[in-house]
């Protein structure tokens, strides 16, 4: 497995493995990423500096998820972790772990102090990921929730 930047031939199938990782959550709904206007285009909407979306590949460069960070607005040295999903072939794996640890690095690269992210009470396995990577939950969102359907907010500092 390696990791790389994100190009537009991998749009369309992190936008199917988002929807249907969503799907099999009960969160194909709107409010949730299923329906950003940007899932289908991850590409352009990772371009720039305060921004970045990485792909995990096997050795024929099939992609098997990713996850990014994106400057989280009306804040001070704070990224958000943003969709980070795999293909069901991946799970159990550990590559959330290396991914995760690919963004934070990243982020870190980018002058961030800090990670946020936003996720949902039925994604269970990702928010056990988060705890053991050492996100701390918060009581409240440090911005506005762009999904209305977010429950659970974490924190931590790189």
């Amino acid at each position: 497995m390696k990791f790389r930047l994100i190009t537009a031939k991998d749009d369309q199938t992190l936008a199917g493995i988002i929807r249907q990782q969503l799907k099999s959550h009960g969160l194909a709904l709107p409010g949730t990423a299923y329906t950003d206007p940007e899932l289908d285009h991850l590409s352009n909407f990772y371009q720039g500096t305060k921004r970045r979306y990485y792909v995990v590949v096997n050795e024929d460069d099939q992609v098997l998820g990713g996850a990014g960070f994106a400057e989280l607005a009306q804040t001070e040295g704070v990224a958000e972790l943003q969709k980070l999903y795999l293909s069901p072939a991946a799970k159990g794996s550990g590559l959330s772990y290396q991914i995760l640890d690919q963004v934070e690095q990243g982020a870190k690269e980018a002058g961030f102090k800090q990670l946020y992210l936003e996720t949902h009470t039925n994604l269970k396995a990702a928010i056990h990921i988060y705890e053991k990577a050492g996100f701390k939950l918060l009581d409240d969102p440090l911005t506005h929730p762009v999904h209305q359907t977010v429950d659970r907010f974490y924190l931590k500092d790189l």
